[in-house]
């Protein structure tokens, strides 16, 4: 694959003289790309060698019907690589579910992935068809699978073994043929040593593993994507030709990026709705820079004197609050399942401390 991106990152391309030549820009990468790979390159925009190197993997894996366990950091792009094997594969005419394993407590994921029949619990109405079900010949994609409790595990590991399922409340299994994606953004191996997350599932989840390296480890991408969204936003918000001048483009190369591809989406989208220039200057990018504490002075910013438990309570907070609210992205950054963040928040509520949220995160 080909696809033709600026070598110089504190360099700005040149804008466009035309709407149209602008909306050619914002599709042209993705249109390279789909010529050199059509089977695979035209579900998502990659230049770095590591994503190029991801796509080879799922013209190579796409039709062998393995589970595949995509992993990475929040936001690196999972479900991207989870729905181009699908698209890439014999399944692509059939569905692709998905469901977050970790937005729903166990009882309700149960019956969302198995489904129910009528009168199986207070309040089933009626029958209803799980993720499987509505899968099926399709593929079924399992995100943030270590938060699945461990009597859940028990039942999917059967799934995988039997190829079938039961509804809770039935008398009898349902065959189904689903192509299993799992993804997770912590580390599976650890979960399993620690008695979180069951070995032979583990085995059986782990038979093609697609590992999605951090935004920061693809700088090639970092530019391309910026370019990318921008063009596309500003053309969606009709706002006039815009592009980078080099002091913006090596502040965008220059952040760290936590939240990855979807913090890049929503900074370039911020920044082309309330542009009041064609050129987009450093100051118009609403990131800062050199805000968290770096490896080498992180101890003398402890609050020495203090009890563990405060300090703990506080460093919990306050990167949440780093987070803007986004409880994935802090538990990630904290190396704690969802399950326990969502506890700890709990205990912090309950104390009456606050906890900073924001809408829609998890």
């Amino acid at each position: 694959m080909s696809v033709k991106t600026n070598s110089n990152a504190a360099q700005a391309i040149p804008t466009p003289v035309s709407r149209e030549d602008y909306v050619t820009y914002a599709q042209g990468a993705t249109q390279q790309a789909q010529a050199a790979k059509p089977s695979v390159a035209k579900y998502f925009l990659a230049a770095d060698e590591k994503m190029l190197r991801i796509q080879d993997v799922i013209e190579q894996i796409a039709n062998a019907n393995v589970p595949v366990l995509v992993t990475g950091e929040s936001g690196a792009g999972k479900e991207i690589v989870a729905k181009a094997i699908h698209n890439a594969s014999n399944r692509k005419d059939k569905p692709f579910v998905a469901i977050n394993c970790a937005a729903l407590p166990p009882s309700l994921l149960e019956a969302e992935l198995f489904g129910y029949e009528k009168g199986a619990f207070t309040g089933a109405h009626q029958r209803h068809a799980g993720k499987f079900e509505q899968a099926q010949g399709g593929t079924l994609l399992l995100d943030e699978v270590t938060e699945m409790e461990p009597a859940l595990q028990a039942k999917l590991l059967r799934v995988l073994q039997e190829k079938e399922i039961e509804r809770i409340g039935g008398s009898g299994t349902i065959a189904v043929d689903v192509r299993i994606v799992a993804t997770t953004n912590r580390n599976l191996a650890g979960a399993v040593e620690s008695g979180q997350f069951r070995q032979d599932l583990y085995y059986r989840l782990h038979v093609i593993n697609i590992e999605v390296p951090s935004l920061r480890d693809r700088p090639r991408d970092i530019e391309l994507l910026s370019n990318y969204f921008l063009a596309l936003y500003s053309d969606q918000f009709n706002k006039p030709l815009m592009s980078f001048a080099p002091d913006a483009v090596n502040k965008l190369m220059t952040y760290r990026w936590p939240g990855n591809v979807r913090e890049l989406n929503n900074v370039i989208q911020r920044t082309a709705l309330l542009a009041n220039s064609s050129i987009i200057t450093a100051r118009d990018i609403p990131v800062e820079l050199g805000q968290a504490v770096s490896a080498d002075n992180w101890i003398s910013a402890l609050p020495i004197g203090k009890p563990l438990a405060e300090v703990e309570t506080q460093f919990i907070l306050e990167t949440l609050k780093f987070h803007d609210g986004n409880r994935t992205h802090a538990a990630r950054t904290l190396d704690i399942s969802l399950r326990t963040l969502r506890n700890k928040i709990n205990e912090f509520t309950a104390l009456g401390l606050h906890v900073t949220a924001a809408s829609g995160s998890k």
